[in-house]
């Protein structure tokens, strides 16, 4: 690709944001989903469906989607009025809140607009793949850092994981995690160097 032709950094910046509201807009979900929701409720609704047992609160949904917390707790709230979410108190700590996803949140991801996006990814060739989100992650961390925000990720690849005898260990929680959590998302992620 000649020099002229590669895009500038505004160029890409427009075709993420469009990517992303092009992939929360699918025509399939109108279709198909037994109710409408708004992108911020879909992305609450995957957040608490991947979050792990340490990221479940409307403080970590509010820094996951970049918003303030009364706009976090307000999406929250509506999820729980329409029975997709449902709030605990935290086993050890009754002031604070814990959320889960309802069967009801699981059956309507079923429906999740993302997955045309995620189908249209799958078909990308697994090294231009890689590429992408070897980009997008130094991208995410460089803006995170910029803004003093947090960044997002799963256990697998976190600085605070640590792995001994087939068993995962996080520094950051001083807790034993589960194979499955080694793919949650996590509000105590550090990328790991690369």
């Amino acid at each position: 690709m000649s020099k002229s032709a590669r895009p500038s950094a505004c160029n890409l910046a427009d075709l993420i944001v469009y990517l992303s509201r092009l992939g929360q807009a699918s025509a399939r979900c109108a279709e198909t989903a037994p109710q409408s929701l708004t992108a911020a409720q879909w992305t609450a609704l995957r957040y608490f469906a991947r979050a792990n047992r340490f990221s479940r609160t409307p403080s970590a949904f509010s820094e996951f989607h970049a918003t303030t917390r009364g706009t976090a707790s307000q999406t929250v709230k509506s999820l729980v009025v329409l029975g997709l979410l449902r709030r605990q108190s935290h086993e050890s700590d009754a002031r604070s809140t814990v959320i889960e996803i309802t069967e009801a949140g699981r059956e309507i991801l079923r429906h999740d607009p993302l997955e045309d996006l995620r189908k249209a990814l799958e078909r990308l060739a697994p090294e231009r793949r890689d590429a992408l989100a070897d980009a997008l992650g130094q991208t995410i961390v460089t803006l995170a850092e910029d803004r003093k925000a947090p960044v997002f990720g799963s256990c697998s690849e976190c600085n605070h994981c640590h792995q001994d005898d087939g068993s995962y260990f996080c520094l950051s929680t001083r807790s034993f995690l589960s194979l499955p959590e080694m793919q949650a998302i996590c509000v105590d992620f550090e990328p790991s160097a690369r």
